[in-house]
């Protein structure tokens, strides 16, 4: 089979600068804001004409930091423990044939730089720093929307929270959006899969390395140290 190639058209600029802590689906830390600043090539206004009649929006995007030379068939999803195996194809791992990624996201404005180039602010977005995106398209919901949809093993998960132990001083590390993104991130339970209890953990948010352990579903944040 031939082989086909597609070129990034924009990146991603947010406040994830590793992988660990990521919320594992869109949507799930609606506070996140995040940019999408398109490459000068890309970067014609004409092309955007008629976006902000948008409320939401579809990423494209390249699980750039979770390449693999090997096709891996079975993939463990970590909410469900990391001990059960399921197909790649019927879960949203990152480690895909084709390492792509799609995640919906809240359009909130269009900006134009100062460089001429573009970039769309959005909100809710699962991306890493620096992601490579390959196209943006607009959230349909009278189709893209199925009200009587089937989640199979994730709608276990729906209503899954932690309770928060946070510092009295966590405010004067962070902006109040920031704060409210990275509340809801933490109460989504960043750990791996097998979330062992007692254990400390370190999770990297804008310029902090914030640590924490989790017990009896409860996070306590122990330390947040400049990175």
């Amino acid at each position: 089979m031939d082989k086909q190639f597609i070129t990034p058209i924009a990146f991603v600029k947010s406040d994830f600068k590793e992988k660990f802590g990521i919320p594992r689906q869109s949507g799930r830390a609606p506070s996140i804001i995040s940019e999408i600043v398109f490459l000068k090539e890309f970067s014609d206004i004409n092309a955007f004409r008629e976006i902000e009649s948008f409320s939401h929006l579809w990423l494209i995007f390249d699980f750039s930091k979770a390449h693999k030379d090997v096709f891996t068939p079975l993939v463990r999803p970590p909410r469900l423990g990391g001990n059960k195996k399921v197909g790649v194809f019927a879960s949203r791992s990152p480690f895909r044939p084709n390492n792509i990624g799609l995640s919906s996201v809240k359009l909130i404005s269009v900006n134009t730089l100062s460089d001429g180039c573009i970039s769309l602010t959005v909100g809710g977005a699962d991306l890493l720093d620096g992601t490579p995106v390959y196209d943006v398209k607009p959230y349909l919901p009278f189709t893209d929307c199925h009200t009587d949809a089937i989640g199979g093993y994730a709608d276990n998960q729906v209503d899954y929270k932690l309770n928060l132990n946070l510092p009295d001083n966590i405010c004067s590390y962070f902006t109040k959006e920031q704060l409210s993104a990275l509340k809801e991130c933490l109460e989504d339970d960043p750990r791996p899969s097998y979330q062992e209890d007692g254990k400390s953990y370190g999770m990297r948010f804008s310029d902090y390395n914030i640590k924490f352990t989790v017990k009896e579903k409860t996070l306590t944040v122990l330390e947040i140290e400049k990175v």
